[in-house]
């Protein structure tokens, strides 16, 4: 091994920093639940959704947090799963960010309901034939067992598991994680009268989206540990796990180029979404996740490029591109409806609606108000605060066998 492959700095992880990063984290944590109580006095008519656009910002962070969930679970359940070398004892890291990011989708399904004891109201009159009971049944079953592999791998380590009853929870939980977002997809995939979500594609498509943005944020918090001295780890495990995420990046993208190609050819019936998104309202995001997603691509397999700042630029640029993908989705199929809507139009249902239905359905109608925001960056603020205790607390770095 060179010098080049090694080390961590000497500088000694935690201390001063780490604990103004929980102070900070707590404090936003803190305003997001004023703010969310806020909301829960006024309503959800303080948000900039209507009838017309009925899911928003919070759900967009929802689908967005189960794919780096899931993703991060799937990094470090594979190697044991399979029996293949892993990446340098990072699987502790990547499930406890993987929990923090599952605790954080799970707040933005409890923010976007309006009322916590809707939660009750979701269990106690539940019906088991809809798309939204199988997600929360498999979030949920995915959360516990997502723990349960972190125990074992902490007992693994220390003699009181053994490898094959670990292999048996990874290989477990790899298959929920795959499906906590199939599920997801599924439910915005079985609405018919939604032009972009309606689609077999929707379910590997969000696979591998999660792929792609939960090893993104896997090679972010790694390299950074490495940098601040946390966990010592060898270059040329950053390098193996740069070039699967851009396999995954280029799997993703012609997922994506299969969907519209056959949405838009040649004028065919979802010609008005792929000029939606290339041109139309939504064409910045649209161009911000392909760019972005293809330059993380290049960093990943140019060697020249493949430096551990590059990779955390393309890690990030990769996540930020998935998140406009999610937004691309999540409004878009609000935009243009397969099925007529019925019933009244009013200031409180549709933008525009004095000008007739021509106005009231052009162009892009939602945007999150400030309270949207200000509950967003609390529950984040939540997540960042699990993730610094969890650092702080939890025995996370690898463990030299």
């Amino acid at each position: 091994m060179t010098d080049s492959t090694l080390k961590a700095p000497a500088a000694r992880f935690g201390g001063k920093g780490l604990n103004i990063a929980i102070a900070v984290s707590a404090v936003a944590a803190i305003v997001g639940i004023a703010l969310w109580m806020v909301q829960l006095s006024g309503g959800m008519g303080q948000t900039g959704m209507r009838n017309l656009d009925s899911w928003g910002l919070y759900i967009t962070m929802f689908m967005f947090l189960v794919g780096l969930s899931a993703g991060g679970l799937i990094i470090s359940s594979i190697p044991r799963a399979l029996g293949i070398a892993g990446f340098g004892g990072i699987s502790k890291v990547a499930v406890w960010t993987s929990i923090c990011c599952t605790v954080l989708a799970i707040g933005f399904v409890v923010v976007d309901l309006g009322q916590p004891m809707r939660l009750w109201e979701l269990f106690v009159y539940s019906n088991l034939g809809s798309p939204l009971m199988w997600d929360i049944i498999v979030l949920s079953t995915y959360l516990i067992l997502s723990i349960i592999y972190l125990w074992a791998t902490l007992k693994a380590e220390a003699g009181k598991v053994s490898n094959k009853a670990l292999r048996v929870i990874s290989t477990i939980a790899l298959v929920c994680a795959v499906m906590v977002h199939s599920v997801t997809a599924w439910i915005f995939g079985l609405h018919q009268g939604r032009e972009m979500w309606h689609t077999a594609l929707l379910a590997p498509w969000f696979v591998s989206s999660a792929l792609v943005c939960g090893t993104a944020l896997v090679l972010v918090v790694v390299v950074a540990l490495r940098r601040a001295g946390y966990m010592k780890l060898a270059q040329e495990h950053i390098v193996r796990l740069a070039k699967m995420f851009g396999a995954f990046v280029c799997v993703d993208l012609y997922f994506f180029g299969c969907d519209l190609l056959t949405e838009g050819f040649p004028n065919g019936s979802g010609a008005d979404v792929v000029n939606m998104l290339v041109s139309g309202p939504l064409a910045p995001f649209f161009w911000m996740e392909v760019l972005g997603c293809a330059a993380a691509a290049i960093v990943c397999f140019v060697p020249k490029l493949r430096t551990n700042p590059l990779i955390v630029v393309a890690s990030l640029l990769a996540i930020v591109g998935i998140f406009c993908k999610r937004v691309q989705l999540l409004v878009g199929g609000f935009q243009i409806p397969n099925l007529a809507y019925s019933g009244p139009m009013s200031q409180y249902t549709v933008t525009h609606w004095q000008a007739g239905m021509d106005a009231a359905y052009q162009g892009l109608v939602y945007w999150p108000q400030p309270i949207e925001f200000g509950v967003v960056l609390g529950v984040i603020g939540l997540g960042a605060l699990l993730l610094c205790l969890g650092l702080k607390y939890l025995p996370l770095q690898p463990v030299e066998h």
